[in-house]
């Protein structure tokens, strides 16, 4: 069974996603450990959300809130968030359900902007950090292979696919009343991830040519390298930040990067080297394109004193926070932040989000049948086993009294059209939901007894016991 326990920007405060992740990493090793029916777990953890995708070894009916506790405790213990708070804003989906979030997940369909592009890749690198970690299950495989198909579809199928829906390119446009000349801005790009990457292409896409990057972690060369940038060094940083028109943060770091203490420590710096008449060293990174390795971008005092009436921009697009919300203290700085544009999002486009959200469940009820129909597996290879032994039984009696091997080959093609249609019959009854119709056939008919998988057999149980309920209820 398949179980979601989610909390996103639509249920939790951008506060509490930020401290679940923290530790997000370690949940889904912690989930398995912490009980014994979950048999594996992909967490997705976002700027806007915090899910835990978990493949439960147990019927529905059994399992359930036992393994919403379960979770729920463990993902407390691995963030440290209170239990309490967290079962105050979980939602729950399960099976059928769970996958039908995901899909919409993966399709943008639940972000903060409708249709953006980022997510897919977000899912897809959460379901490898669970394979890196030997959490991951065969069905959640499964669940997030389809999920990716899925998005592909939406994108593919609807308008929401078109280029420019995300969260980065809302932040730029909500800039745009800020900044008249993009070309004209001096931007420091904080970060060197997928989500550097993007907020580059859409400065880029703006016509923004100045940008330099910083990575706390030591990452901002190699990133500069492959993207024809400047780098900024970490003796540097500081100065680099007080003469920036614009930063984008978004880095994974779990401390502030930016602060009131960077921004005012850099003008200093900045100022002190104006008064002094001398060159303020402003980064560390090699002009690629037109400077010798080595050398540093050296600008005049005289061209960069600090304007601390001029508006500096700060954009943080990281989950933990990047920037810490003081540098609103600091004369001439506005901070946007996440919490910030979800505010500003646009509406849903109705028509196009409708089709995306057929599509999302067509491919959640085709996830569920599949399955369904693989409940059945094992009472197929039952009767299939029984009547072979059967047939192998005759063909050597054939054998011993001589025969050629045409009663053998005979045989053989008799039990395939025989077989053919209790195969395509246990299909049909699995996606219905009648498995125990299909297991006590064989029963009655074979002697064969099948002990199917034990959400298959919550499945059977359900669908047997529902005429009696039907019964009941009229």
């Amino acid at each position: 069974m398949l179980m979601c326990v989610t909390a996103s920007h639509k249920n939790a405060s951008f506060d509490l996603l930020e401290r679940l992740s923290v530790g997000a990493e370690g949940v889904a090793s912690r989930l398995i450990e912490h009980h014994e029916c979950i048999a594996g777990a992909v967490v997705v953890a976002t700027c806007n959300r915090f899910e835990a995708y978990i493949d439960l070894d147990e019927p529905v009916t059994a399992a359930s809130p036992v393994a919403f506790e379960a979770a729920t405790e463990a993902i407390s213990l691995t963030t440290g968030v209170p239990a309490e708070e967290l079962r105050d804003v979980f939602g729950l989906s399960v099976g059928t359900a769970a996958a039908e979030h995901l899909f919409a997940v993966s399709a943008g369909l639940e972000s903060v902007v409708v249709g953006e592009g980022e997510i897919a890749g977000q899912v897809r690198r959460s379901l490898e950090a669970a394979r890196a970690n030997g959490t991951t299950s065969s069905e959640l495989e499964r669940l997030f292979q389809r999920a990716s198909q899925t998005s592909r579809g939406v994108k593919n199928r609807t308008p929401l696919g078109r280029a420019g829906r995300s969260i980065v390119r809302l932040a730029l446009d909500l800039a745009e009343s800020r900044i008249t000349d993009w070309a004209a801005q001096r931007v420091l790009l904080v970060g060197t991830g997928a989500y550097a990457g993007a907020s580059l292409a859409a400065l880029r896409d703006r016509g923004a040519n100045d940008v330099r990057v910083y990575s706390p972690s030591g990452r901002a060369e190699r990133f500069a390298r492959s993207h024809a940038l400047d780098w900024v060094a970490e003796d540097d940083f500081a100065a680099e930040t007080a003469i920036a028109d614009l930063i984008v943060t978004c880095t994974t770091a779990d401390h502030h990067v930016v602060d009131a203490a960077v921004l005012t420590s850099g003008r200093t710096l900045v100022a002190a080297a104006h008064r002094a008449g001398g060159a303020v060293q402003l980064s560390a990174a090699d002009r690629l394109a037109a400077t010798p390795i080595g050398q540093h971008d050296l600008v005049p005092a005289d061209a960069c004193p600090i304007d601390h009436h001029a508006r500096q921009l700060v954009i943080d697009l990281g989950l933990p926070r990047n920037v810490d919300p003081d540098v609103a203290t600091v004369a001439g700085v506005e901070l946007l932040d996440l919490e910030t544009i979800r505010i500003h999002a646009p509406l849903e486009e109705l028509q196009a989000t409708e089709v995306a959200r057929s599509i999302v469940s067509n491919a959640a009820r085709k996830f569920a049948a599949v399955a369904e129909e693989r409940s059945l597996e094992p009472a197929v290879v039952a009767l299939r086993s029984h009547v072979h032994t059967i047939v192998d039984a005759e063909i050597a009696r054939a054998a011993a009294r001589g025969d050629d091997g045409r009663t053998a080959q005979a045989l053989r093609h008799l039990a395939g059209v025989l077989l053919h249609e209790p195969t395509v019959r246990a299909r049909e009854l699995a996606r219905n939901g009648e498995q125990a119709a299909y297991t006590s056939a064989l029963s009655a008919l074979f002697g064969i007894d099948v002990d199917l998988p034990a959400a298959s057999a919550a499945a059977a149980a359900a669908a047997a016991s529902a005429p009696e309920a039907a019964d009941a209820a009229s």
